[in-house]
This record gives C-alpha cells, structure tokens and sequence, in this order.
C-alpha cells in the first residue's frame, strides 16, 4: 500500500455505511449487544468485513463475538477500529511519510518508511490490543462513555522496529522521564485536546514496546494505524497510538489531557470503587487485567440434549500468560478445567476448549481464567465511573433441547 487517496476512501467509506446485498442481506445488517440500548447496525467499512458500529465520527467499530472463534489471531478484516479524534489523515503518501524523534535527545531524527525498515533491528510479537472500555454497556449502574459490548478487542502478530532501538540511535539525554507520541489524527474543533500519550522512560525503553508498520504479515489497515502505530504489549489500547509520526523524550512528567485527566483509574488494588461513588485518587490506566470468553456459543444457543459438544474460547492478561481456564455448566456450583491450545507468547490471546454433554434443560456457562502470576477473574464485577477494566467471570446461557 504506498498511499491512501482522500477522495478514493472518503466515497468508500460515505458507501459504505449501510448494509447492502453485496455483503448482507437486509436482516443480517442489525446486531443486539446483551444490554440496554444494545441495538447496533452491522457496518462494512474499506478493509474491513462487516462489524459493529458504534460511532460513525470518529469511527469506532467492535468485532462481532463469535468472530473470536476462528482462531486466536484476529485477521486484519475482523479487527476493532478506535479513534478518539474525528480529523482523520485520509491522504497519507508512503514515500514522503516521515517519523519524527525529538525533545531530550541529542540528536533528533526524521526517518522514512524505508530507513525503518533498512536501518533498524526488526522483532515480531503476537499481542492482544484491547480498548479501555471494552464491555462498558455492561456495567451497572450504567456509566457514560461508548456503550461496547466485549468485541473492542483483538490478536495479532506485530512486526516492527524496537523503540528502544529508536531512542537509542537518537541518543537519550540524561533526565530524560518520559516519551510522549502523537499521530495524523487532528482535534476536529478548537479547544480540542490532541491525543497524545506517554509512558515512562524505563517502559518506553524495554525492548518489547514496538514501532509496528505490519500487522498479520500485511500493511496496517488505514483504520488500525497505516503507516505506523505503537505497539504496548501487555497495556490497553489507549496507549497504542495510530498513524504515529512525532515521538518526543521529556525530563518531566508529561500532563496533557489524555494523561492528566482521561483514562485514570481509581488508585486501589482492585481500581474500583462502590458502585455510583468516586475515587478520592486516581493513576493512569496500565496493564490489561485478566479475561476469558466463551466464543462458540451465543447467549441464547440452542443445543442437543445428552450429546457431547464442545465449548471453546479465548483468555488473555497483561503478560504473565494464561495457566488455566475453568468452565461451569451449573452456574458456578462445580468446575472443569478446559484444555489450553497452542501458547503463541505471553501477551497473546489462549484459546480453550472442553467437551461437555448437557442434560435438557437451561444452563448458565461461565468462563474463568489463572494468570501464571496467580490473577483469577472475579465473580462479582467491580465498578469505576468511567467503565474501565472490565473482568467479571463472563456467564452465557445456553439451552439443552
């Protein structure tokens, strides 16, 4: 993909927001989240198979559940698409694109495409890119912010430049705490904060944190990035920037918006409060907390009684890796531990499995993940006014007929 033509994907995109019978039959376009005001249209957008939208500007987009179930790694097509800023850059040329490293440096870089891909060491790492807000419409009592169900989630093998390599080459200064990164996407009014994030110099500096211009051996997709996105093994997607270009070293902590102020979390062990309270202090949100899913059943599911089927999903955390998952078929009174398919790497979805055979009747499955560092889901979910961190035991119910 050597550019993207403003007028080429603007026409897509205007195209491209209703439901047609080239991809889907007029009934097949409407989708219902398991909460109020669940009720989403099914969208296809340039590079991307139908999903779920929840916002047309800026586009926010949720993969479908049962898309989980295909295999840990989410393709490009199926993958959910997160923007904070409706100014997107829809006229990017590859060939003059440029990547600006800055600030507390000593000597400051303005690299092409190709010098990243030349001039630098080249890693790959399968990691999950999960939204903040990923099942926000669940909480209750309900708070603000976009309503998700759980599909603001996704799996793929990055392949990029180290940043470390990055600063390295541009000579870190001494004082040096943190690295701020900002991409093309523009505040669309006056008095707009720009969306700029920033991690810590230690972090920034690991080995793992990743300019990534390929995503599942492919380009980015526009939507998720092109040209250039970071890559935060192990953190929510907040701090993933996309179509990056300015990466800058401060010798301060950096107190823009989207740090000082929004994705905060309550300052506890378990970052929540009292369901309607408020947090007396808050930090900036980190590492993902466990999750598990059941993706081969919708809520709902019709099966056969007495015949054995088999259940399977997906766990993730933050990097310690999935030890376990748990399944109950009885609402939570007994548990079986499911199988654990193929380890793609500590900060990657883990598919599971189990083989189970129903009596007739209603049955609540939930779904319960161990993290190598000891992390068990909750059963009882945990609350935060802003609708974060999400990660109750999952419960879906199916019928045995």
């Amino acid at each position: 993909m050597e550019s993207i033509n403003r007028r080429g994907l603007i026409t897509a995109m205007a195209g491209a927001l209703w439901p047609t019978s080239l991809w889907a039959r007029a009934d097949e376009g409407h989708i219902t989240l398991p909460f109020a005001n669940g009720e989403r249209l099914l969208v296809r957008y340039p590079q991307k198979r139908p999903l779920i939208r929840l916002t047309t500007r800026p586009p926010q987009l949720e993969t479908p559940l049962a898309l989980f179930n295909e295999g840990p790694i989410t393709p490009n097509d199926a993958f959910f698409v997160r923007y904070h800023l409706s100014d997107l850059p829809l006229a990017i040329d590859a060939r003059q694109f440029r990547l600006a490293i800055g600030g507390h440096v000593d000597r400051p870089l303005s690299l092409s495409l190709t010098e990243l891909k030349r001039d630098f060491p080249v890693q790959e790492i399968v990691a999950v890119n999960q939204c903040s807000g990923n099942g926000r419409g669940f909480f209750e009592p309900r708070v603000g912010g976009g309503q998700l169900g759980n599909g603001a989630m996704g799996n793929a093998r990055w392949r990029g430049v180290p940043l470390r390599a990055l600063l390295d080459r541009a000579g870190v200064r001494a004082g040096a705490r943190q690295v701020t990164f900002n991409g093309l996407d523009n505040p669309q009014a006056e008095g707009v904060p720009d969306f700029i994030k920033a991690l810590d110099i230690d972090h920034a500096r690991d080995g793992e944190v990743m300019v990534a211009w390929a995503m599942n051996g492919a380009d980015l997709p526009f939507l998720n990035g092109y040209p250039l996105r970071l890559v935060v093994p192990g953190h929510y997607g907040t701090y993933w920037v996309k179509h990056l270009n300015e990466i800058n070293v401060v010798d301060a902590a950096y107190d823009g918006y989207w740090m000082k102020t929004a994705y905060r979390i309550p300052d506890n062990d378990c970052a929540c409060v009292t369901p309607g309270g408020k947090p007396d202090k808050t930090r900036p949100i980190g590492r993902l907390n466990i999750r598990s899913f059941l993706t081969s059943h919708a809520p709902n599911a019709q099966i056969a009684a007495g015949r054995p089927m088999l259940l399977s999903g997906i766990a993730f955390d933050g990097g310690t890796g999935i030890a376990r998952v748990d399944i109950s078929s009885d609402g939570g009174q007994s548990w079986q531990q499911a199988a654990l398919g193929e380890d793609l790497g500590r900060y990657s979805f883990r598919p599971w499995q189990l083989s189970q055979s129903l009596p007739p009747g209603r049955h609540r499955i939930l779904v319960r993940a161990t993290s190598r560092s000891g992390e068990v889901q909750p059963l009882e979910p945990r609350w935060q006014p802003a609708g974060y961190m999400r990660n109750v035991v999952e419960a879906v119910e199916i019928v045995a007929l």
